[in-house]
This record gives C-alpha cells, structure tokens and sequence, in this order.
C-alpha cells in the first residue's frame, strides 16, 4: 500500500519530473491512497495554478483507481502530533496536510510517496517507510547516512 501526497499526484498530472515514476505506481496495481485533504491540495494547485477544468480533473481523477481516505479522528490527531513533534520554520516546515499524508501511512504501515524533503525527513525519523520522488527541479531526497 502507498500513500501519496498532494505533489505525487499532480507531479502525474503535470508530467514533472516524479510524474513516470506516478504512472507505473498507478499502473503497478499496488494500492494507492490518497488523503481527502491531500486530494483537496492537489485539486485546488490543478485549478488555481495549473488552469485545470474541475469537470475535467474530476473525471480524470476518478479513472486513476486511487483511495481516498477520509481523514478520522485517529489520522487527524496523528497528524497533529506529527506536527507538533517535527515543525521547524525554516529546518521543518511541514504543513497539516502534509502531516496528513503522513500519520495516514503510518497509521496504515503504508509507504509514504512525496518529493518533499521536510516530509520525508519526519516519516523517515518515525520509522516509516518512505518513497522518495524527484522534485520539480529533478533532485531526489536521500536519508541521511
């Protein structure tokens, strides 16, 4: 099971750099989840940044095959902890919804997909698994030796 962020998804939808590596999780019938508020983040970047139709992007979605979860107590609360535990301004800025993302695949003993470094950084230290994807510049997060 693979858990994506916000950027995994709409690095597939733009065709960034992570965008190939997106599509064949997509098409390896491995299954993916996606938070409801990571999905909102993704939706909201598509149409406000990327001139997305919402009917379109809809449908486009739908055909993907990927999980939304809800985001329940337990995973809100993680993800609040989380956010407590790892925030740092400028070493850490990890947002909700990426602490979202990520007490989703700890709670689930999912593999947290993302280019964000701050958010792989902080699944990594809490011993989850972690699927490191190119940013928009091409770069990929290596754990710390």
């Amino acid at each position: 099971m693979i858990v994506l962020d916000a950027y995994a998804l709409e690095a597939y939808l733009t065709m960034e750099y992570a965008g190939p590596l997106v599509r064949d999780l997509i098409l390896s019938g491995e299954q993916l989840l996606i938070s409801g508020i990571n999905l909102a983040e993704t939706v909201d970047r598509m149409v406000r940044v990327n001139g997305a139709d919402p009917g379109e992007l809809a449908d486009d979605l739908a055909r993907l095959g990927i999980t939304v979860s809800g985001v329940d107590e337990l995973v809100a609360f993680d993800a609040a902890v989380l956010r407590t535990g790892h925030y740092h301004r400028r070493h850490r800025a990890v947002s909700l919804a990426d602490c979202c993302a990520a007490a989703l695949a700890l709670d689930r003993d999912a593999t947290l997909a993302t280019s964000d470094p701050a958010l792989l950084a902080m699944v990594h230290d809490e011993g989850g698994r972690v699927l490191p994807l190119p940013g928009s510049d091409g770069a990929t997060w290596q754990p710390p030796a």
